[in-house]
């Protein structure tokens, strides 16, 4: 179910004694209409009926409002335009038809030259999002090739029978496949104990990319641009979906599952900088944003830092 942005949200902090310069989000961000000039479109998944089919921890559903709270009061320091396109809401377990209208909004917004940043709720947002870009590319003249990179704990690429949010990536691989696409797919902060050999193996089969957790730091930070610039040349446009989990625990508690080692806040902004300055960026996602063990709003706060830069 789609319903239009609730202003309301965007409330904070007004510094009128220091002049135009110290206007913070919630002064400049509008409300998306159909003949806003192009800029950065927020728009919310609400829904956890992925996490609860995967067994996690309900929540995530409140994500969106969280991220728009956190982030209304941040500085401003961007150019261009920005809007509330409005939130998808899943009803019940109606998450194939929230996924399709997903999809949908995405195009939509793509297709007036807008650039989606889409706040979830959970993972299962990324098969909805790539829906939406897929059928935009497939309205150009010569489609695109699709690169995915992922910040992730995770693979995602469960087998089952209904969708999760375990299975986005795997849905997103048979879709492809279904529509003579190539399958193009990097993972930044794979944790090893919380991914069976299935899922490493169905990786191998499908060529996915990925990067471990332990090798996710500073240190190793030439190697990581240089994967994700080779990666980045291959494909034609890029999409970024963060799930915050990838983050430790101690940094992201308030998610469906928190880390244990995780990957350092540094380096996951580094890739996000790397990833935008390829020029290929067409939409990107924040997952798994989970208010209801969020302790003292510190992952909505790194949530709403992470779509501040990428909306920079």
């Amino acid at each position: 179910m789609f319903s239009v942005a609730d202003m309301s949200v965007w409330q904070g902090r007004v510094d009128t004694e220091e002049g135009p310069l110290a206007r913070r989000w919630h002064e400049c961000l509008q409300a998306f209409h159909d003949d806003a000039p192009p800029g950065t479109a927020l728009l919310g998944f609400a829904c956890h009926a992925g996490v609860q089919r995967n067994h996690g921890r309900p929540g995530a559903e409140e994500g969106p409002l969280a991220l728009r709270k956190a982030l209304a009061n941040l500085a401003w320091h961007h150019e261009g335009h920005i809007y509330d396109a409005g939130n998808v809401r899943c009803v019940g377990d109606a998450l194939e038809e929230a996924q399709q209208e997903l999809g949908r909004q995405v195009t939509h917004l793509l297709q007036r030259g807008h650039f989606p940043l889409v706040l979830g709720g959970g993972h299962e947002i990324a098969y909805g999002s790539f829906l939406g870009l897929a059928r935009h590319a497939e309205l150009q003249g010569r489609p695109p090739r699709i690169g995915i990179i992922n910040l992730d704990a995770h693979f995602d690429l469960r087998a089952g029978e209904r969708g999760s949010s375990g299975t986005p990536f795997r849905q997103i691989a048979e879709a492809c496949a279904a529509n003579r696409m190539s399958f193009n797919y990097l993972v930044y902060g794979i944790s090893e104990p919380g991914n069976t050999e299935a899922l490493f193996h169905r990786a191998r089969e499908l060529g996915v990319q990925w990067r471990g957790d332990e090798e996710c730091t500073r240190d190793k930070m030439e190697d990581l641009l240089d994967t994700l610039a080779f990666f980045a040349d291959e494909v034609d446009w890029l999409y970024l979906t963060v799930c915050l989990d990838v983050l430790p625990g101690s940094v992201a508690p308030g998610v469906s599952a928190p880390a244990a080692y995780g990957v350092e806040l540094p380096v996951v902004e580094a890739l996000i900088d790397a990833a935008k300055a390829t020029g290929k960026l067409m939409l990107a996602d924040i997952a798994e944003l989970n208010p209801a063990f969020d302790r003292d709003g510190v992952t909505a706060k790194v949530a709403a830092r992470l779509a501040w830069r990428i909306a920079r």
